[in-house]
């Protein structure tokens, strides 16, 4: 599921670049004013998606692997009951289970919200609106409600974001995280930082969000036509069986794993969204392998070190390694070599001068 979300978000945002022909002015191009025809981006979208997944279930096939299509539960180790959409029942018997479900959107911790995915919307409803709202307020400047943002603005919306944090992208370098936000303020989107949301309320056809500072304040009210919850993402693990089991999970529902990503139940393993770690799809394909050559009876390996990263906004971001706040924290001496776009002539024939390439190193 992950990589299809990212497959949409990838290509959702080459069709915003649209959006930018005033450029081509100054480049001494002249051409007709463009239109968005969301119908046919929608379902150029769905066609791409479906291609991608029926190349998936073809390299299945290939690969002489067996599918069954339902609902998984685990019953003890080395058995699993698999429920097809029709209601038959079957059971399969096998030597090692992974468990690889991946994760689902996280609510507001507080708030009573009801995602309807027409007005309040995950971010799967985010990538399947039927028309661009005139105001859209994102509830999470992480890395969906960025790059939603980032999508939707450039469509024309009205885009506000709400956060929790002084910052946005809290995972990110604090300086790449600043110069972010001051680029996409140009763009037109406006940010409420360090704020948390204490009620959602839908009136129509469009709901009304409220919040104060997380220190405490005067409440303010926001309307708009559509809400995006992109407040994370949770392990999705709901009716595996994991209870009934005895696998072990930790207090944010994360499955405990040792060193090689085996649960406390010998034969059951976890790997991606469901276990801690980045909750990115190269990072679980990665475990992935490894726990296939660990079963293979090899040496599985992954280096959580340098798992590279990417928000899918405009311009993009991209960083792998530790950030200056955490080689700070683990009292690293590092040197910072920086060199900015604006002084990079290929960026500015291109009129994309905004960031700058950033290198941490080891100071031995």
């Amino acid at each position: 599921m992950l990589a299809v979300f990212l497959l949409k978000h990838c290509y959702m945002l080459r069709k915003c670049l649209l959006k930018r022909n005033m450029a081509f002015e100054t480049l001494g191009i002249s051409i007709a004013k463009s239109k968005l025809n969301l119908d046919q981006m929608m379902a150029h979208k769905k066609a791409v998606v479906t291609a991608n997944t029926s190349g998936v279930s073809f390299l299945m096939k290939k690969n002489k692997v067996d599918t069954f299509f339902g609902t998984a539960k685990i019953l003890a180790a080395g058995q699993i009951e698999v429920v097809a959409r029709d209601g038959n029942k079957q059971t399969i018997a096998t030597k090692n289970i992974i468990i690889a479900t991946g994760s689902e959107s996280s609510s507001i911790p507080g708030v009573n919200v009801e995602i309807d995915e027409k007005v309040v919307v995950s971010s799967t409803g985010a990538l399947a609106l039927e028309k661009v709202p005139t105001r859209m307020i994102i509830v999470g400047a992480g890395i969906i409600g960025s790059e939603l943002s980032s999508v939707w603005s450039r469509l024309g919306a009205k885009v506000t974001i709400i956060e929790y944090l002084n910052k946005v992208l809290g995972s990110m370098d604090g300086e790449v995280s600043r110069q972010f936000q001051k680029i996409m303020e140009k763009q037109g989107i406006e940010y409420k930082t360090g704020v948390k949301v204490t009620a959602i309320t839908q009136s129509g056809s469009g709901a009304q969000v409220s919040f104060e500072a997380v220190k405490g304040g005067e409440s303010e009210t926001l309307e708009a036509d559509v809400v995006l919850i992109a407040t994370g993402r949770s392990p999705y693990t709901e009716g595996l069986g994991l209870v009934e089991t005895g696998v072990k999970v930790d207090e944010r529902g994360f499955i405990d794993i040792d060193a090689y990503w085996q649960t406390n139940i010998p034969g059951i393993y976890a790997i991606g969204d469901v276990v801690k770690g980045p909750m990115l799809a190269h990072k679980a394909e990665e475990e992935g392998v490894a726990v296939a050559e660990i079963l293979a009876g090899q040496k599985g390996h992954v280096n959580f070190d340098v798992i590279p990263s990417v928000v899918y906004t405009q311009p993009e971001i991209a960083s792998v390694g530790k950030t200056e706040e955490e080689l700070k924290a683990a009292g690293i001496d590092y040197n910072v070599g920086k060199f900015p776009f604006m002084a990079n002539g290929r960026a500015r024939a291109m009129q994309k001068s905004d960031g700058f390439v950033k290198i941490l190193a080891d100071k031995k």
